[in-house]
This record gives C-alpha cells, sequence and structure tokens, in this order.
C-alpha cells in the first residue's frame, strides 16, 4: 500500500477528555490494536462548533428525520450552530483522504443510527442519527462507516475493518495511470473477496469489466467503486464463505489426496456450522497455495484482507 490509511473518528474514543462532563470513552481496541494500522483524524463535534468542557448536556428533541438539538436542562438550542459547522466541516474532511468513520455511539451530534431522540411529553425513541454523522454520511455516502459498540460484535468490526483496507488498495489504485487494465487487475485479485459478500454485485462487476471499453474510464472506475463498496458493505455469512471456500478447494483437485481433500471438505463443513472460526479452514489453504504454488489464489486479496495481526478471522 501507499500512504497510511487515514479514519475519521469521535475524538472520544481517542481517549481525549472532550465529553459533556470532561469525561472520556477512550477504546484500546481502537488505539492500540486497529491504531497500529491507521492514522485518526479527531473529531468532537460539539467542542469544535464552539461549546465548552465540561458543558451542559445536549440531546435530541422533536422529528427524528429533523430534530432539534436542545441542551437537557436549560432548552438552549444549538440546532443552527451544529448543523452549519457539520456542513462546513465535512467539506473540509474532503481533503483528508479518509478512508472512513468510526463514530461514538449514542451520541447526539455522532450517533450513527438509533439516538434518542425526545418527544414533547419528554419519552425518547431510537430512531436519530447525530446531527454530525449524518451529514458526514450524506456528505461521503460510499465510505465504511460504524460506531464504537457496534464494533464490538466480532462480524461487524471484521466487515468494516475489511472495507477500509479494500478501499485504501483502490485509492492506491487510483494514483496509477487510469486504464481498463489496472481495473480488470484489481477484479481479478479480488474476485473472491466479493463473492464472498454478494453472487450478484459479483456478476455485476465481472460484466462492468468485460465491456469495460464501451464506456469511458472515468464512468468505468465510478461504477465500479460503488459497486466494490456496496458489495463489502453487504455482511459475508458462513454460508457464502462456504461456498468459496468449496470453490477455492477445486484448484487443488490434481494435487491433493483423497484424504486430503476429505479433511479440507470436513473442515469447510464444521466452519459452515460454526464449530470452527474462518481461520482454520483459510490457514489450510494458504498452506496448500504456498505449498503447490497456485498462482490464481496466491493473488486472491480474500486469503490477506488486512493485517493477520488483527486476528479478525480467529472469531468469526
Amino acid at each position: 500500500m501507499g500512504e497510511v490509511i487515514r479514519l475519521g473518528i469521535s475524538s472520544c474514543l481517542l481517549g481525549n477528555n472532550v465529553r459533556y462532563d470532561g469525561s472520556t470513552t477512550w477504546d484500546r481496541f481502537l488505539t492500540d490494536t486497529l491504531g497500529q494500522f491507521v492514522e485518526y483524524v479527531p473529531v468532537c463535534p460539539e467542542v469544535e462548533c464552539g461549546l465548552g468542557v465540561p458543558r451542559e448536556s445536549l440531546r435530541q428533541v422533536g422529528d427524528p428525520d429533523a430534530p432539534r438539538l436542545v441542551t437537557t436542562k436549560t432548552g438552549k438550542d444549538y440546532t443552527y450552530l451544529m448543523v452549519s459547522w457539520a456542513l462546513t466541516r465535512v467539506k473540509e474532511l474532503e481533503r483528508e483522504s479518509l478512508c472512513g468513520f468510526i463514530f461514538k455511539e449514542g451520541s447526539p451530534s455522532s450517533g450513527m443510527e438509533r439516538v434518542k431522540v425526545y418527544n414533547e411529553k419528554g419519552v425518547a425513541i431510537k430512531k436519530g442519527v447525530g446531527m454530525f454523522a449524518r451529514a458526514f454520511m450524506e456528505h461521503f455516502p460510499l465510505l465504511p462507516v460504524e460506531e464504537d459498540g457496534r464494533l464490538h460484535d466480532v462480524t461487524l468490526r471484521e466487515n468494516f475493518i475489511e472495507r477500509i483496507f479494500a478501499l485504501k488498495r483502490w485509492r492506491d489504485l487510483l494514483t496509477h495511470k487510469v486504464s481498463l487494465g489496472n481495473v480488470v487487475s484489481f477484479y481479478t485479485t479480488h474476485k473472491l473477496l466479493i463473492l464472498s459478500h454478494s453472487t450478484k454485485h459479483y456478476e455485476m462487476m465481472g460484466r462492468l469489466v468485460a465491456q469495460g471499453k464501451k464506456v469511458s474510464l472515468k464512468e468505468l472506475y465510478s461504477r465500479f467503486e460503488v459497486l466494490l463498496m456496496e458489495a463489502l458493505k453487504l455482511l459475508a455469512t458462513p454460508k457464502k464463505h462456504a461456498n468459496v471456500l468449496q470453490h477455492m478447494m477445486g484448484y487443488f483437485k490434481t494435487q491433493l489426496s483423497k484424504d486430503e481433500k476429505q479433511e479440507l471438505l470436513d473442515i469447510i463443513n464444521e466452519y459452515r456450522q460454526e464449530l470452527l472460526p474462518l481461520i482454520v479452514p483459510i490457514t489450510l489453504i494458504n498452506h496448500y497455495v504456498r505449498k503447490y504454488g497456485e498462482p490464481y489464489l496466491s493473488q486472491q486479496y480474500y486469503l490477506k484482507p488486512h493485517p493477520l495481526e488483527l486476528q479478525l478471522r480467529n472469531h468469526v
């Protein structure tokens, strides 16, 4: 890869004391583990729009689709301040070449989903979106986004990190000479990764690349990026992974003994039943790829979508 992956992040998750009460919500996985492989661009909407620390807490009230942002005790309205700041800030973030954003769960400014919105009776429903988070997602619709709470789910964590690494590889491609050949090469090395998420997108992207000469390179790149990020956003399930693993097994039909084939098939089936983590069949297939020098599979990012040190496939 080229330069380091850059991620936007709610500042409090890095251990910065910027919350309304001067506290933090430091997430050690994000700083100590993922932080080894990414560079963070911290954002605290409430502090950056001019509110101090400590400060009166805020909440959303009214219509979940168009809420107001007010202080919890005095009812002071900061809606215009926050919205106008957010619209300016997302434009500034265009310069940061972000590959994604990690939001603070439940925050009235930064929550990605299920933010509390209070009605006129003071009853909360979890149907809101943080005001800055909404502006960010509308401005960068293709960027991977998650929030700290959801990242405790191992499947969502692996999916998000897989997406940011794939997007970075695509971004690195964009720094080279624009050509159909580069898109073909990227698709070829990502085929099985895409297939593990969506057969539909795998086929659509295959047709797009095959007909690449019929559209402008600008349109090809644009449509390919949309399909890539749409596909990878769809969760890969044990069933989808098992189908890809069995497909890969076919590349060794002349090299493996009958017992080796049965062992690999048994391991894949045990993974499909969620009796084993994904890393087990992946490790065995990687062994055969190296042993027999299988050229096509050796190039597949499905076998190495993110750093092994993150141990993401040890738990899915």
